[in-house]
């Protein structure tokens, strides 16, 4: 039996309505499965566990048209790594370009705007000889060579650069390519797997989205495609003309590159609203650091997109390029999010999530109930390797994602024990898993009390995990915003910042200088701790509902000390009820002198 094609409308080159939602849910659907058959087969628990990559399929101009989610940041870096690798190939001249069964890869920081870890494969769609489409995966190896931990300068130190090339040429895969990567990479059988499992996603892609230009055709389902994205492009707008016009700036700071430690890196932001349109001006971000915490351009161009997807369309999906039409992006070259070669990346995810912090920090007067406090803003990774007991072979391993607090909103608190935004729907690894595979002894994984912000909707809480070494390891750890904590918004309290602690022979250590423990042996018995941080709160602490303190107290989020201090509530120490004439009383004081009386940073927990 035949399936019946809906037209596209001939006056315009748009599919109609139906056809337009079929294909909507249908490139979800792709993207969806591309996701799993890449969780199903990857080797590394960076990826089917901690999710570490996104996929997505493209237009055959490179535009977005759905991904798989991964990591938020990663929008603009796989749309921009496809044009690149479209405008490498046009350059070379006919007979060298793009043909069926060609699959493209790079690892090039400066392209994909991260760091040498996040390989991405991309597999250009042929539609009975039309280029239709692209399929792309872009996922964290564990290692590509380079140093082990210790700090890194330039990009050269941090392993194996891999320019736009072809994996595959018509199906056929160039084995010099692979056994280059091979004698690069340490544990090159897990390298090796991860590879094929991206290959797997990229070729899921084709097949899906092939069955979907067969079924409707390819005229009409690339104009349903562009339906969507007028679509997108329309929410975006309308909800763009909702916000103020106006000029809307804000600052943060980082706290130093891992080289000039103590040396604040400044975040600085603007934001122009006019009309149905936006410009988000990073130019004046610090310039790129020594220390490895670059990014390159094309992150900067997603911290811009995240914040804005935020404010103006964060429901409408696929995520697709139409949403950012509306979206003016300012860079400078050079900047710790526009890095230029040689500029060090390993940890190039830091910085960015702090940006897009800043960005809801300026947008605050504007669209308070739109924006959010701070989060906490950091992995919390903690990166080991050493010998396995089991077998004697080198084995490479994180620990983390911690999960941490995010910041208030005008009507809501702050989440608690999340991964942070930069990583979107990134989990941590499984503990059993960690115990199993490695010599490892988790002690602890718990809440902070007192980590949320204080606010008349407090500051999600942040965690605690501390883990003994079983045999010696090797350990770095590069955590940020532990002096920079997570800012409260309009009269919130700051959150906890992140920590870190070692116990060494019995004895806790914990004036590490601003949490980076660059590398570190670790004995059997030694452990490490590492604490995320909690959110920022919204709005003044001594407004907070009575009874949400109490509850907080008893579910031990709270200390009873804080519950006086910070927001005015007095409770009975053995039921946890409410003196009402006390608080009153003790409200009425704070608000006349000016509010809290801020806990001391080892009364945080």
């Amino acid at each position: 039996m035949k399936t019946a094609r809906r037209k596209s409308d001939p006056r315009h080159g748009h599919a109609d309505a139906v056809l337009t939602e079929i294909v909507r849910n249908g490139v979800i659907a792709v993207t969806e499965e591309m996701k799993t058959n890449l969780m199903r087969t990857a080797y590394n628990m960076i990826v089917y566990e901690a999710l570490d990559f996104t996929v997505g399929l493209y237009t055959p101009q490179g535009d977005t048209i759905s991904i798989g989610l991964g990591l938020p940041s990663f929008i603009r870096g796989m749309a921009e790594t496809v044009k690149a690798k479209l405008a490498h190939f046009a350059r070379i001249g006919p007979g060298d370009g793009l043909e069926p069964g060609d699959i493209l890869v790079t690892n090039d920081a400066y392209t994909t705007g991260s760091h040498l870890y996040h390989f991405t494969f991309s597999l250009p769609i042929y539609h009975r000889g039309k280029l239709s489409g692209f399929a792309c995966c872009m996922a964290h190896w564990t290692d590509v060579g380079g140093v082990l931990g210790g700090v890194t300068t330039d990009i050269y130190s941090e392993g194996l650069q891999i320019p736009i090339l072809k994996y595959a040429r018509a199906g056929v895969v160039n084995q010099d390519l692979v056994d280059i990567i091979r004698m690069n990479v340490r544990i090159p059988e897990r390298a090796m797997g991860d590879l094929r499992a991206q290959i797997t996603a990229i070729k899921t892609g084709e097949r899906r989205f092939l069955e979907l230009l067969d079924r409707y055709g390819r005229d009409e389902v690339l104009g349903a495609i562009r339906n969507i994205m007028d679509q997108s492009e329309a929410t975006a707008r309308a909800h763009t003309r909702t916000i103020p016009d106006g000029v809307y700036e804000a600052e943060s700071f980082m706290d130093d590159d891992g080289v000039d430690i103590g040396k604040p890196i400044p975040i600085k932001v603007r934001v122009v609203k006019k009309g149905d349109e936006m410009a988000i001006d990073l130019s004046q971000v610090s310039p790129q650091v020594r220390g490895f915490y670059n990014s390159g351009a094309t992150t900067g161009y997603s911290c811009a997109q995240v914040a804005y997807k935020c404010l103006t369309s964060p429901s409408d999906y696929p995520i697709n390029e139409g949403s950012f039409r509306p979206l003016k992006v300012v860079l400078a070259p050079g900047t710790v999010v526009s890095a230029v070669k040689p500029a060090a990346m390993r940890w190039w995810m830091t910085f960015p999530m702090t940006v897009v912090d800043t960005v809801f920090k300026a947008m605050e007067s504007g669209i308070p109930e739109r924006t959010i406090a701070a989060h906490h803003a950091d992995l919390c990774v903690a990166l080991i390797n050493g010998i396995s007991p089991k077998d004697g072979r080198l084995f490479l391993a994180g620990i983390g994602p911690l999960g941490g607090g995010f910041g208030a909103k005008i009507g809501e608190d702050g989440v608690s024990a999340t991964v942070c935004m930069n990583d979107g729907d990134t989990h941590n690894h499984p503990v059993e898993q960690m115990e199993a595979k490695y010599p490892l002894l988790f002690e602890r994984h718990a809440l902070r009390e007192n980590s949320g912000g204080a606010g008349r909707y407090r500051g999600g809480l942040g965690t605690e995990q501390v883990v003994q070494a079983r045999a010696p390891i090797n350990i770095n750890v590069q955590v940020d915003r532990v002096n920079c904590a997570p800012w409260g918004l309009a009269g919130g309290a700051c959150g906890a910042g992140n920590q870190v602690a070692l116990r060494i022979d019995g004895k806790e250590l914990t004036d590490l200088p601003n949490a980076k423990v660059l590398m570190k042996r670790l004995k059997p018995g030694d452990a490490i701790t590492v604490r995320a941080g909690g959110g920022g709160g919204f709005g003044p602490p001594q407004e907070r509902d009575p009874q949400r303190v109490a509850h907080d107290v008893r579910q031990g989020y709270v200390s009873m000390r804080a519950a006086r201090e910070l927001y005015g509530v007095v409770l009975d120490p053995k039921t946890f009820s409410i003196d009402e004439p006390a608080t009153t009383k003790l409200r009425e004081k704070m608000r006349a002198e000016g509010g809290r009386v801020p806990l001391r940073a080892s009364e945080r927990g």
